[in-house]
């Protein structure tokens, strides 16, 4: 018989817990515990948030970078518990974007850098995007342009370029991530983006900034001064 939250006292029961105190009251592993709501045998469910968080590298924020694989590879989580976890992260994902399909303005950085980061600071490779803008830095799209491996991405300035052009942004921003959770840019990446601003000024296609995500902080070109 599984170990549920029944099992639990009253008093430690995320159910209960939730209803007296509300949602902000719960711990991140027993809010995951509402969604697991089962442990197994050898684990009550609230043993098994804490392993699935632990596998997430330690944070709750982990687990949207895991995939079903490695999330079945956790004792007590198979096929269905996995499906639900990737769902869930799906779900604060789009909850966190809301209406940013929309076309907002993008006034600086801090903007930029919130519509990316919870998408990219946990991934565990490369990934290059570029922000379309409007000539009123009105956001269009996001390109995706490449993923790359643990500790380099190549930018495809031409392929960049032209998306720009058939979207009609005049304004664009790059942005990419490090697996290694610290933004500090290489050579290469500073390159990257010299390259593709003079491409851009060729093109009549403005780079505005270059910004790169790690895991809660970002570094951005503009800020400091790189180029701009």
């Amino acid at each position: 018989m599984n170990i549920g939250m029944k099992d639990y006292p009253v008093s430690l029961r995320p159910y209960e817990r939730f209803d007296r105190y509300g949602p902000e009251a719960l711990s991140d592993a027993e809010l995951l515990a509402v969604i697991l709501r089962n442990g197994t045998r050898e684990c009550n469910v609230r043993d098994l948030a804490e392993k699935v968080i632990k596998a997430a590298g330690g944070s709750i924020n982990g687990i949207s970078s895991m995939t079903p694989a490695e999330l079945c590879h956790i004792d007590g989580i198979g096929k269905v518990k996995a499906r639900q976890l990737i769902c869930l992260s799906e779900i604060a994902k789009r909850m966190w974007h809301g209406d940013r399909d929309q076309r907002i303005a993008i006034a600086g950085v801090n903007e930029a850098v919130t519509h990316y980061m919870q998408d990219l600071r946990d991934l565990k490779r490369e990934n290059v995007y570029v922000m379309m803008l409007d000539t009123r830095l009105r956001h269009i799209s996001d390109f995706h342009a490449s993923i790359g491996s643990v500790n380099a991405s190549a930018v495809p300035v031409r392929e960049i370029i032209r998306e720009a052009l058939k979207q009609d942004a005049v304004n664009i921003i790059l942005v990419h991530n490090h697996p290694s959770g610290d933004p500090t840019p290489s050579s290469s990446d500073l390159e990257a983006a010299r390259e593709l601003k003079a491409a851009g000024e060729t093109a009549g296609i403005r780079l505005l900034d270059s910004i790169i995500i790690g895991n809660g902080r970002y570094y951005s070109f503009r800020e400091e001064r790189q180029m701009f």
